[in-house]
């Protein structure tokens, strides 16, 4: 469904991404890994067309959107959720989650019902503001809305910084529902290695803007822990 070829990417005179492939199959639940400031958000970025890339294909379910904008992509069924949350802290619950019904292909004006299945506080706090929900509260927001658009790419970059440990369990449990019985596939940027294996399938690790490891998630060795992962 993802193919990045040969992505190089820089900020000014600094280069961030190093002729960086990486491929995602329909279905799968993918984590990139990496130590702080190796370049996974940039990257995620990259994929949501947010920073413009030197060079490379960005590859979206057969299309070649390397230069098409950010817009595009949740026609395609791709829904990010940043890190940092990013809701719009002044607007309520209901509105926050109806701004992303723009995105959906079939300009449904109904948000989904199954997101407040997954995430039942949300329907109880639909008139709070974005603004005054605790950090988890704003995290279960921010999935919220990505899989308003009922994403078939659903991309997290760190959606576990700062939660709780309740609510991490919870968003393992939706990622995990999400992947194996709705069949999103999930690219996931997580530095927890217990729920990265816990919801992963398969992992890339980076290093200095490279991809410098791949497999299934039961090859993640303690050697390549070691080496790319402990601080």
């Amino acid at each position: 469904m993802i193919d990045l070829r040969n992505i190089n990417q820089l900020y000014g005179s600094s280069q961030i991404l190093w002729d960086l492939s990486l491929k995602l199959s329909s279905g799968s639940c993918t984590c990139l890994m990496g130590r702080n400031g190796v370049g996974k958000t940039t990257l995620l970025k990259c994929l949501m067309g947010l920073l413009a890339i030197e060079s490379g294909e960005i590859i979206i379910d057969g299309r070649n959107v390397t230069k098409e904008k950010t817009e595009l992509r949740p026609k395609l069924g791709v829904g990010y959720v940043p890190q940092g949350r990013d809701i719009f802290p002044e607007l309520t619950v209901e509105e926050n989650l109806k701004v992303a019904l723009a995105g959906r292909s079939d300009k449904s004006k109904r948000i989904p019902t199954f997101i407040f299945d997954l995430f039942p506080v949300l329907a109880s706090m639909m008139t709070r503001r974005g603004g005054d929900l605790s950090g988890g509260q704003q995290q279960q927001l921010a999935i919220g809305r990505a899989l308003v658009i009922e994403p078939q790419l659903l991309i997290l970059d760190e959606p576990n910084e700062g939660i709780q440990p309740n609510i991490v369990n919870q968003i393992g449990d939706v990622v995990t529902l999400l992947n194996r019985e709705r069949g999103t596939t999930v690219l996931l940027v997580e530095q927890k290695l217990a729920f990265a294996r816990r919801v992963g399938n398969d992992f890339y690790l980076m290093e200095k803007g490279e991809i410098v490891a791949s497999g299934e998630m039961d090859q993640l060795s303690d050697n390549l822990i070691q080496k790319h992962l402990a601080v």
